[in-house]
């Protein structure tokens, strides 16, 4: 079997000016085999979607700068701009009243609750620094229609498949959108490493060499 690399492809930084099917095509198409998973981080989607908000664009409300003291300190929800940015998309009745229910699920031992009923966004916001400079200093949405997306660019670049991924250096590796055919949760375990660079590395897309003969050999 071949043997199985993860390659991070270094871009330019990408705007709301770019198509990001047409930006991997031109940055790692000619990497690409048909035996191979193509990687996006789902914040760079986002962006190249035009999915974001500069805080000083956000009016802050009471019920954001309430909520947003009851989500870790790591989390994107932790700030007031990160949490009314959720509000003004799920809206502040239903944010509050998943936290409530988060709040009662922990007194029972179940968590998640907040980010289950909290509408797909909970999870999705990336907040200020969490994504690739200038938009390091927007509040970034989650991406739209994440399949599709995925599904255009394995298209465009001749790819065994491809994922858009939400991964963290916590070590948490998530299948936002994927193309037919691949198992996103083996794919994603594969990134728990966080191969993406969002920062000065600006490798914001990264190639699973080989994809195809893995995902055989783990799925029999």
């Amino acid at each position: 079997m071949a043997e199985l690399q993860i390659i991070p492809v270094p871009t330019r930084i990408l705007t709301d000016a770019d198509d990001i099917v047409d930006a991997i095509a031109y940055y790692a198409g000619a990497q690409v085999t048909a035996d191979d998973l193509v990687c996006c981080a789902e914040s760079v989607v986002a962006v190249t979607q035009g999915r974001f908000v500069r805080p000083e664009e956000l009016t802050i409300s009471a019920a954001a700068q309430f909520a947003c003291r009851f989500i870790p300190d790591y989390g994107s929800l932790a700030s007031p701009h990160g949490m009314q940015a959720l509000m003004n998309v799920e809206g502040t009745w239903r944010v509050m009243a998943a936290l409530f229910a988060g709040f009662l699920g922990k007194l029972i031992g179940k968590s998640g609750l907040f980010y289950q009923w909290g509408g797909k966004e909970a999870a999705l916001i990336d907040d200020v620094t969490g994504t690739m400079p200038p938009f390091d200093k927007a509040v970034v949405y989650g991406p739209a229609e994440p399949a599709q997306v995925a599904a255009r660019i394995a298209a465009r670049v001749g790819a065994f498949g491809a994922m858009v991924a939400d991964v963290n250096d916590l070590k948490r590796s998530r299948v936002v959108g994927v193309s037919d055919g691949v198992d996103g949760e083996l794919a994603a375990k594969l990134l728990l490493d966080n191969p993406f660079g969002n920062a000065s590395q600006k490798t914001p897309i990264c190639i699973i060499k080989s994809y195809r003969q893995y995902q055989a050999s783990h799925t029999a």
